[in-house]
């Protein structure tokens, strides 16, 4: 998920022809944007398993992992970040259509390297995990989903929590790789927590914010926030099925 998004506060849609929360265009218009930000969401959850299933089947995963698990994660979390931001940004201000498919497909990529080694201790050490964790996040996202269109509500008030949560969440897992001491279940579930409320933060803005030809930036979000969710509640399952 990402906090670079100037553009699409509310009251800033001028130039896309909206003029504050909820004003948005002709109703068959927001459909039609909602019907392809939504298969582009599942588009890229499902590029998101080929490809580990492609790292798995021809055995890069093995090097990925012992690539990353032997570096520094603060490289790599650093690293991450960074791709993170730049695609988020193409995503929302690229004009070109290709560069926004881009910066999809390139994020998608990269988040599909990161959980390699996860995916790796959960497969041989969790059997069943991945599977479990995988139907618990769809039916949590489903289950949010289903809040915000139901509800219409405005969750915008979520973006400063998230924000100030997001910067306390990346300042432990950093002082964790420095100082060397583990983040353990009560973190995974507050980030569980943190990552439901953006996604009701996301669907919001999905909902009643984003230009209609932002549908690439919108699944986009949605797929990050999906992610993290997906990540902590395989932590919580390893460490259930380890216990």
């Amino acid at each position: 998920m990402s906090y670079q998004r100037d553009p699409y506060q509310r009251g800033s849609f001028q130039g896309y022809g909206v003029s504050g929360y909820g004003a948005v265009a002709a109703p068959d218009t927001r459909d039609r944007f909602l019907v392809r930000t939504y298969n582009h969401l599942f588009g890229a959850i499902v590029l998101f398993a080929l490809i580990e299933v492609a790292l798995f089947k021809t055995g890069l995963a093995y090097s990925i992992a012992q690539a990353l698990m032997g570096t520094s994660w603060l490289l790599v979390l650093g690293g991450f970040v960074v791709v993170s931001w730049g695609a988020s940004h193409v995503a929302h201000r690229a004009e070109s259509k290709a560069a926004q498919y881009a910066a999809l497909i390139g994020f998608v990529i990269m988040e599909a390297i990161i959980f390699v080694p996860l995916l790796l201790i959960a497969d041989v050490t969790a059997p069943g995990a991945i599977q479990s964790a995988g139907l618990v996040t769809i039916l949590g996202f489903a289950a949010l989903t289903g809040i915000v269109f139901w509800t219409r509500k405005d969750f915008s008030f979520l973006g400063g929590l998230l924000k100030w949560g997001g910067i306390a969440a990346l300042l432990l897992i950093v002082a964790g790789a420095i100082f060397g001491f583990t983040l353990g279940l009560f973190f995974s579930v507050a980030m569980v927590a943190f990552a439901g409320a953006a996604i009701l933060y996301d669907t919001s803005r999905v909902l009643h914010d984003f230009p209609e030809d932002r549908h690439v930036a919108a699944s986009l979000e949605l797929f990050a926030s999906v992610a993290m969710l997906f990540w902590y509640v395989l932590r919580i399952f390893i460490g259930a099925k380890r216990d």
